[in-house]
């Protein structure tokens, strides 16, 4: 049996401008899932973490601590 993860409660209000096209695409599959419009967005956008050519990328970055612990590359400091 897999366990119930808690929802990330971290979360920060952006300003972002996206196409008609790409807003109605979201809220119709928002409906289509039943979960929030922000919602469905964090999940795609956590695909992100799954580009191999941009894990590469971030592992050639000088200051690139937060973007490790972020996608879980290295483990957090305590």
């Amino acid at each position: 049996m897999d366990f119930i993860k808690p929802k990330n409660k971290n979360h920060k209000k952006v300003d972002w401008q996206l196409s008609e096209d790409t807003i109605a695409l979201v809220k119709a599959y928002s409906e289509y899932t039943d979960y929030s419009e922000s919602e469905i967005v964090d999940m795609f956008l956590r695909n992100l973490s799954k580009d191999e050519h941009f894990i590469e990328w971030i592992l050639k970055k000088r200051n690139n601590k937060r973007l490790l612990r972020v996608l879980e590359l290295v483990e957090m400091e305590e």
